[in-house]
């Protein structure tokens, strides 16, 4: 941090200032911000001055360098205090908070906004859906709560006109899996009138300006804001038009991100709009009306129309809702009451404000005009004008519970999950003082007062007395302590919200200057109480209206006029009942006690205040559990100014969020402190005498031997059970010990389990294979035993076992029973071949071959009869001339030698001219001859055996051969004049050819196709059967070069 914050800079902590002053304190404050530097520490305190500018300080860049970084190893940042609360609360798994405070326009909405942008970024690594889902709802609802809760005041132009906190829900990877919103003490009478110089809610000017223009007329609205009451004091002050619609359309699309439905968003318009037109309804007193109506009637009443149409509920009832109330006797008598023109006028701002918000705000002039008009039926029909009011404020509260509906966590489970730790961001209003300061006032300084004192607890007070606790050398800090303020509001029964709750209870008239009175009889005493009736002489404020309250912040006059009816707050049973009926669900939803009927008698409600108070200590109790982490806002002027700041104004804010103190505290304090315990478990593996468990006598003796071998004894004090740590420094130096450690530590945790993982998985490894060699054995066992149960009849003859079914195998035993099969096969065509007689063993190869060569592409070939080989030399085939057949076989055989005859056959065949002719085909173990019968069968070409390199024939039942010689052309031939007619004898010539190829030692290529290719003189030609009934004899035809033979079909 040294490189980036230079003496020119200033001090980036207050704590190194060399005197402790104020004067020293501003001076270094005003440097910083004239620097550019508008963020500086008190210790682990941010202090932050709004620039009133954009700073190139934020995005993507400034988050990585923050991230993962210990708080003092950057300049001071927004981001560095969002990383030291997520890496506390995923460290130690504890839950953390941010408290973000300082007066309206210090900057704290936006500083919340650069906190969860921060935490956005630096979760999620791995991009689970769920979680992205979270992060954008988180986000965007940012985005909405400002357009619904904030305004433009003369403070701030975009001023929260609530507070807000927020729990961020993270899982065990520190990954955000869900959140929940509260909110707090909406401004709801800012809906009915503002100060001059502000605007209502940001809401109301989206939807004129934003809304397309069919929209706006659906909602009978246009755009200038100047022609409705409830906006028309903002009009002029808004800003352009396009910025309106951009934010209009950036609000609508987060709506639909977060999971509102376009349904919703359009009742949420709808609503706008009614409350708008409320604000235009006025009233006329006739002479004569009618029975319902009494005196009374609405000037305009197309506004009623068109309220009745947006919050789509009978026109009759909203009419009747504005001009008169239906109230419940005693004995549960229904009586209707008309209003005046002036209660009329109250009932319908009030009616306003329902839609939305609680009222904080002064009555203002046109309230206390009706007041003076109508007298005390005014303060009776102030229900009429909460109407509005209470609109908006149930509007809002909707939409913050529909978001928390969408954030909430899902399916988690502590015991399977882990638990989830919390981040919570408090963005909450500042101190306040206006001109007049009423029931809001009070409620929202009380409001700093509570967090103050829980400041001054975790920060001051608790620090001061723990070191005396441990026994910690101490000089004791002098700091304002404000708990008899806090006492002086919440005390029950004497308090100030106590005695206002007493006289909203109390039956009869009881005024606001009672009130007073009894304020002033119960802390006449008190030192930070005083009225005009106590103190005559202060002519600042006025008898029986105005008492004044000692804040911790300066003084505040508070003027008790409305006090009584802002704290009761209620609304009459006719407005609830009127919009539960509304057909809209939206709206129904909001209004869940209206279903309550007239005559039910029903508790009580809490008042405002109570309510109120209520929930700021389950605020201040929630907090106080969590590690805090604290942003202290300031505001550099008054106008909004950039690169301005006024001493002055500043002064008073640093006095009264006492900077000061705190810097005096953590000067002479201690950065950090932790249980002897708990330090060891965190650091014991940066010391050989601690790690992995140390053997002194007591855990302090552990911690000062791990302390001196680091050699930063001199930084700490030992207290009584805990270590305290004077530098952060010292810590940074620990982590940075420890993060070198770490993963060694880790390897080896991991290279331990990995070996016991190891060893678990070798002995199960060891038992599945122990029990699969028995269960192998078992069943290989069984198999053999089943094999040899089945093959006991397998020598029996004449089938030596044909018909037996062989068992299934197991998957190992499988390659074995092929091989026996394999086996077994060859003994039985040993044992079946060894009964044949010598003479048929030429048949018999020669059948094998003419199965090998065909190869189950030709079904039929004649393997079930007898091959007589010999035909021509037969007399059953050849009767007429097979004894010239045999002459001419004896006048070859002493020509040419051969052994033996192979095959004979009459053939038809067919030449390359094209000309058909019967011939005859003798096949010896020397030649290939062809002869012709008709001339005592002379031979008329002969080809040697081992030219011939294949044949062809086709898959039918046909006996086409095409024989291929090499050098020579294809003979195409088909066997005929066979007896029996058309005898299958193709395959008998295969297989002798086949047979004597493979004696001789070489291939014979068969090739089985229904069209044969064919080469005849270098031409390409093609052969192929037509099965024809009418053909009486085989017989071939050409036609365009291809041959086809006719074959007789059955």
């Amino acid at each position: 941090m040294e490189d980036e914050e230079g003496p020119e800079y200033g001090k980036p902590d207050f704590v190194l200032l060399d005197q402790v002053t104020m004067e020293d304190f501003m001076k270094n404050l005003k440097l910083r911000f004239e620097k550019g530097r508008i963020y500086t520490y008190i210790g682990e305190v941010l202090v932050s001055v709004n620039p009133y500018q954009e700073l190139p300080l934020y995005g993507p860049e400034a988050i990585a360098r923050y991230q993962g970084r210990e708080l003092y190893e950057r300049p001071p940042h927004l981001y560095a205090v969002a990383n030291a609360a997520y890496r506390m609360m995923k460290r130690r798994s504890r839950d953390t908070c941010i408290v973000i405070s300082g007066e309206s326009g210090a900057g704290k909405t936006e500083a919340s906004k650069h906190i969860m942008q921060y935490i956005a970024a630096v979760t999620n690594p791995s991009q689970r859906a769920e979680v992205e889902r979270v992060k954008d709802v988180l986000l965007k609802s940012t985005c909405v709560l400002e357009s619904f809760g904030n305004a433009r005041t003369n403070r701030n132009h975009n001023s929260s006109r609530f507070g807000k906190y927020m729990d961020i829900n993270f899982d065990f990877k520190g990954d955000p899996v869900g959140g929940h919103i509260h909110s707090y003490l909406l401004e709801k009478s800012r809906v009915l009138k503002q100060h001059v110089g502000e605007r209502n809610f940001h809401a109301f000017y989206q939807v004129l300006r934003g809304c397309e223009d069919e929209e706006l007329h659906a909602l009978h609205l246009e755009r200038n804001a100047a022609l409705y009451n409830f906006t028309r004091q903002g009009a002029g002050l808004s800003t352009l038009e396009s910025d309106e619609k951009s934010h209009h359309q950036a609000v609508t699309e987060a709506m639909l991100v977060i999971g509102f439905s376009s349904e919703e968003v359009g009742s949420v318009h709808r609503i706008l709009a009614a409350i708008l037109h409320l604000g235009n309804i006025e009233f006329e007193e006739t002479e004569e009306g009618g029975p319902e109506q009494g005196t009374l009637a609405v000037t305009k009443e197309e506004l009623v129309d068109y309220v009745a149409e947006l919050t789509a509920t009978p026109r009759e009832m909203v009419l009747h809702c504005l001009l008169a109330r239906t109230v419940a006797s005693g004995g549960r008598e229904v009586i209707e009451k008309g209003y005046t023109a002036a209660e009329a006028s109250y009932a319908r701002d009030a009616c306003a404000k329902v839609f939305g918000v609680q009222q904080w705000g002064a009555l203002g002039e046109t309230e206390k005009a009706l007041r003076e008009e109508a007298g005390s039926e005014i303060a009776r029909s102030r229900q009429a004008l909460v109407c509005p009011q209470a609109m908006y404020q149930r509007l809002f509260e909707w939409v913050v519970n529909r978001i928390n509906s969408v954030m909430e966590t899902r399916g988690r489970d502590p015991r399977r999950d882990g638990k989830d730790t919390v981040i919570g961001v408090l963005d909450i209003y500042g101190f306040e003082v206006l001109p007049v300061n009423s029931f809001e006032q009070l409620c929202i300084n009380y409001c700093n007062e509570k967090l103050q004192q829980l400041f001054i607890q975790l920060i001051l007070k608790q620090e001061q007395e723990e070191y005396e606790r441990e026994g910690i050398t101490w000089q004791t800090v002098q700091y304002f302590n404000n708990a008899s303020i806090v006492e002086l509001v919440e005390r029950p029964h004497r308090g100030v919200l106590a005695v206002l709750d007493e006289a909203c209870s109390t039956a009869g008239t009881i005024t606001d200057r009672i009130f007073l009175q009894t304020l002033d009889t119960h802390h006449r005493h008190h030192a930070h109480y005083t009225s005009r009736q106590l103190c005559p002489t202060d002519k600042t404020m006025e008898f029986g209206r105005d008492f004044r309250i000692k804040h911790y912040a300066g003084d505040v006059t508070y003027s008790v006029e409305g006090f009584i009816d802002k704290n009761r707050d209620s609304l009459f049973q006719d407005f609830k009942r009127l919009l539960y009926n509304s057909t809209d669900p939206t709206l129904r939803a909001m209004w869940p006690d209206g279903q309550q009927d007239i005559t039910e008698v029903t508790k009580r409600p809490l008042t405002a205040g109570t309510l109120f108070k209520n929930s700021m200590v389950a605020l201040v109790e929630n907090l106080a559990v969590k590690e805090p982490f604290y942003i202290r806002c300031i505001k550099p002027n008054e106008d909004k100014v950039p690169a301005r700041l006024d001493e002055a104004h500043c002064r008073h804010q640093v006095a009264y969020l006492g900077l000061l103190e705190n810097v005096r505290v953590r000067r002479a304090g201690f950065a950090s402190r932790q249980p002897y315990p708990r330090f060891l478990l965190r650091y014991k593996m940066t010391c050989e005498y601690t790690w992995p468990n140390h053997l002194l006598g007591s855990d302090r003796a552990a911690v000062s031997a791990l302390l001196e071998q680091h050699g930063l004894q001199g930084d700490v004090a030992f207290g009584h059970t805990k270590l305290f740590i004077r530098s952060p420094r010292t810590l940074v130096t620990l982590e940075q010990s420890r993060a070198r450690l770490i993963p060694i530590i880790v390897l080896l945790l991991q290279k331990a389990w990995r070996g016991t993982l190891a060893r678990w998985r070798c002995r199960k490894l060891r038992a599945v294979y122990t029990i699969m060699r028995w269960f192998r054995r078992h069943k290989v066992r069984a198999h053999l035993a089943e094999l040899q149960r089945r093959f006991q009849a397998a020598r029996q003859p004449p089938h030596y076992g044909r018909d037996l079914v062989w068992p299934q195998a197991p998957t190992v035993l499988q390659p074995f029973q092929d091989t026996c099969h394999t086996l077994f096969s060859r003994w039985r065509a040993r044992q079946l071949v060894k009964n044949i007689p010598p003479s048929d063993m030429a048949q018999i190869k020669a059948k094998v071959a003419a199965m090998v060569a065909l190869q189950e592409l030709r079904q039929e070939w004649g393997c079930r009869r007898a091959w007589a080989r010999d035909y021509l030399s037969s007399a059953t085939d050849n009767p007429t001339a097979s004894g010239l057949f045999a002459q001419r076989l004896k006048t070859l055989q002493d020509k040419d030698g051969f052994k033996i005859v192979l095959f004979s056959s009459h053939v038809r065949k067919v030449n390359r001219f094209n000309k058909r002719r019967d011939r005859a085909l003798l096949l010896t173990d020397r030649h290939l001859y062809k002869l012709e019968p008709g001339r005592q069968y002379r031979v008329m070409r002969a080809v040697p055996l081992d030219a011939v390199t294949g044949l062809s024939v086709t898959s039918g039942r046909d006996q086409l051969v095409v024989l291929h010689a090499k050098g020579q052309d294809d003979l195409v031939v088909c066997l005929h004049r066979s007896q029996p007619p058309l005898d299958n004898r193709v395959g008998e010539l295969v297989g002798v050819l086949a047979a004597h190829c493979q004696g001789e030692g070489r291939k014979l290529e068969v090739r089985v196709s229904d069209c044969i290719p064919l080469r005849q003189r270098g031409n390409q030609r093609s052969v192929s059967v037509e099965a024809r009934p009418e053909q009486p004899e085989p017989d071939f035809c050409c036609s365009h070069g291809t041959f086809t033979l006719l074959w007789p079909s059955p």
